[in-house]
């Protein structure tokens, strides 16, 4: 099993806290798309003949795309690849592109989930986020995919902004669950080197983030989650049952993927590879019949350290007796040796032969994580 994610680089504005690569302007989108239709049949052998069970459009704002782009890239995708009946296949989509048009279009050519940027249910939010939205498209779009019968839904909520009081967290979340999405990606705002809100809070001209602010918010989610009966299956990720993300849970399970698309990544099981992050050199690559991308062949170590990390941040958490099928027992004695701290401080816990994170571990993932990774001076031999 394998997936395929399709980068699509064009956004209406940029959003404040946004380092993903974009471009406001729409005017090379049909280079792009002719490009993209190129790459797809030079990228054919990467996934070695596996079936596709997921493809993921995202960027960027694929929503934007017309319904002949879409056409065209599913067309092609089914000519080069194996796709099984039953793939999902989710469509990152604004609030402001959807209408009812868009959403017949959308399942015309086989999307089957969506992936929507709510961010919040309140304009103040929206607005020093600089969305393109407002709060009433933001629930208006939920309320129309459902009518259409697009019932897979998926947004994502901001929490831990300046502005942003606990009771209105609340009510975000109470919102979320009063419209019956069955699953949420929630994160903490996150301030990127390079972004305009990096800027303008150097600039005084907005407020920094408050770290306590942020954590009680998780914190808060957390609980708030449970009591609705969603599981907690990956730290940003919140589900009902049968509603987790496949594409994602493929990605936490180290699972095989193709990128296209500029700046898009790919994993094959022993290396990594990633287009060039630059529309116009994309582009031109392309129409060389070049694939513009770098590669990097993975160490033992790196793939292990990779493995507790990605491993770590899921619900299942890091399964030790597969690790020492991978990488060797020693490797399994020295992650028990070295979790130790953290169970007896509450952040790990041991369940049967797993390390998972506990609530409050939760709120320390990536250093905890960093804290296990292995050193390619380790003197463990690594199978």
């Amino acid at each position: 099993m394998a997936g395929i994610y399709i980068h699509v680089p064009f956004c209406k504005k940029a959003c404040h806290y946004c380092n993903f690569h974009f471009s406001v302007s729409l005017k090379t989108k049909n280079d792009f798309i002719a490009a993209l239709l190129k790459e797809i049949p030079l990228q054919q052998n990467y996934l070695q003949q596996e079936t596709i069970t997921s493809i993921y459009l995202g960027g960027g704002t694929p929503s934007l795309l017309e319904e002949e782009d879409l056409a065209r890239i599913f067309a092609e995708l089914r000519v080069q690849f194996s796709i099984s009946e039953t793939a999902e296949l989710t469509l990152e989509a604004n609030p402001d592109d959807i209408t009812a048009e868009k959403l017949k279009i959308w399942q015309q050519v086989g999307i089957n989930r969506l992936s929507i940027g709510i961010q919040s249910f309140f304009d103040q939010d929206l607005q020093w986020m600089n969305r393109a939205h407002n709060a009433a498209q933001a629930k208006d779009c939920i309320v129309l995919a459902q009518q259409a019968g697009l019932s897979n839904l998926s947004i994502d909520l901001i929490y831990g902004t300046p502005g942003l009081t606990d009771d209105q967290w609340r009510q975000n979340v109470d919102t979320a669950l009063a419209l019956k999405i069955p699953h949420l990606s929630c994160y903490a705002l996150t301030v990127e080197t390079g972004t305009a809100l990096q800027k303008m809070i150097s600039q005084q001209k907005k407020e920094a983030v408050d770290a306590e602010k942020q954590a009680r918010h998780f914190l808060l989610l957390m609980d708030w989650l449970q009591e609705a009966g969603y599981e907690h299956y990956e730290i940003s990720n919140f589900a009902q049952q049968n509603s987790r993300s496949r594409h994602n849970s493929a990605y936490w399970a180290g699972e095989k993927y193709l990128g296209l698309g500029p700046s898009a990544h790919s994993f094959d099981g022993s290396s990594r590879q990633w287009n060039i992050a630059n529309n116009a050199l994309y582009i031109q690559s392309l129409g060389n019949n070049t694939v513009p991308f770098e590669k990097e062949l993975l160490t033992p170590v790196q793939r292990l350290n990779e493995l507790i990390m990605i491993s770590l941040r899921t619900q299942e958490g890091l399964n030790l007796t597969d690790t020492a099928i991978q990488f060797g027992e020693e490797v399994e004695q020295q992650l028990k040796r070295r979790s130790d701290k953290y169970i007896s401080t509450g952040r790990l816990m041991l369940n049967g032969q797993s390390i998972q994170l506990t609530r409050e571990g939760k709120l320390f993932a990536d250093g905890i994580a960093a804290d296990l990774f292995f050193s390619e001076k380790t003197a463990v031999v690594l199978q």
